[in-house]
């Protein structure tokens, strides 16, 4: 059975290392001692990853979409065409490329340090203003 320190599971779930250990401490997800670490069951740490995708972002607000694979993120770049856009989204340790319209690109108002999620479907990104 695979088994993660604390901050394997922090860099898994895209937090940082106290935000999982807080999480550890109020029991959200079980751990045991290896010596002086702290490590996470492969199963558990995989339960606990669904029950906060569930969650929902803030507010608990999830959004109506067909798009399953969402990567909440920062945008770092942002290149314009005459037509056409290249937007770059890091989201935890992911770098994120879209390629889309000029026009969409305005009317979301991606800049970079903008909040936004990239969603992933077959081969195609979209992103939505978060």
């Amino acid at each position: 059975m695979e088994s993660y320190t604390i901050g394997q599971a922090a860099r898994l779930l895209g937090v940082s290392v106290d935000t999982a250990r807080r999480w550890a401490d109020a029991e959200r997800f079980p751990t045991r001692r290896d010596g002086a670490r702290r490590i996470v069951d492969g199963p558990d740490l995989a339960a606990f990853c669904v029950a906060v995708a569930r969650e929902g972002g803030e507010g608990g607000e999830v959004p109506y979409t067909s798009v399953r694979n969402a990567f909440p993120g920062i945008v770092t770049g942002v290149r314009l065409g005459a037509v056409d856009a290249q937007v770059e989204i890091q989201a935890g340790p992911h770098r994120i490329v879209s390629l889309l319209t000029r026009e969409a690109v305005e009317e979301l108002g991606l800049e970079v340090g903008a909040r936004a999620t990239a969603r992933v479907k077959s081969t195609s990104v979209f992103v939505d203003l978060t």
